[in-house]
């Protein structure tokens, strides 16, 4: 295998840029073919992991809370998401996407097209080594071991 080339945090820096700007730039084209601003497919994005708290909306999307509200109420008259009791604390209310929006989520992940063709110039142990760095520089977590 031959060495790869040293590459300064400087360059990764620029290089993190290009990346997140062509992948938001798709994420937000593919959002709005679905009749969505990219705030709401973020939100659907985040909620494709689990349900979450307003409060963790908020945050993990870095918005007002007054903003997520009207994010999440736009949402819910969609029919995308709904709001639900958190249960181990009444007062909080978690949002869940629906089964609808798990279906718009994943048509604005398929039709990401730039995304996904970049992607597919990678082979298989590109990926793989691609989704471990990823892994560990933004989760602070190992990937999990390749499957044999």
């Amino acid at each position: 295998m031959t060495a790869l080339p040293r590459v300064d945090s400087a360059r990764l820096m620029e290089l993190l840029s290009v990346s997140l700007a062509a992948y938001y730039g798709d994420f937000t084209m593919a959002a709005a073919d679905e009749n969505l601003t990219a705030s709401q497919g973020k939100t659907l994005n985040v909620l494709r992991r689990g349900p979450a708290s307003m409060s963790t909306l908020a945050t993990t999307l870095t918005c007002d809370a007054s903003n997520m509200t009207g994010i999440v109420d736009r949402l819910e008259k969609r029919g995308l998401v709904r709001r639900e009791p958190s249960a181990s604390d009444r007062r909080v209310k978690n949002v869940v996407l629906t089964e609808e929006g798990e279906r718009v989520i994943d048509v604005i992940r398929g039709n990401m097209h730039r995304t996904l063709a970049g992607l597919d110039r990678l082979d298989e142990q590109e990926q793989g080594a691609l989704g471990a760095l990823l892994e560990r520089v933004f989760t602070g977590q190992p990937a999990p071991a390749a499957r044999p």
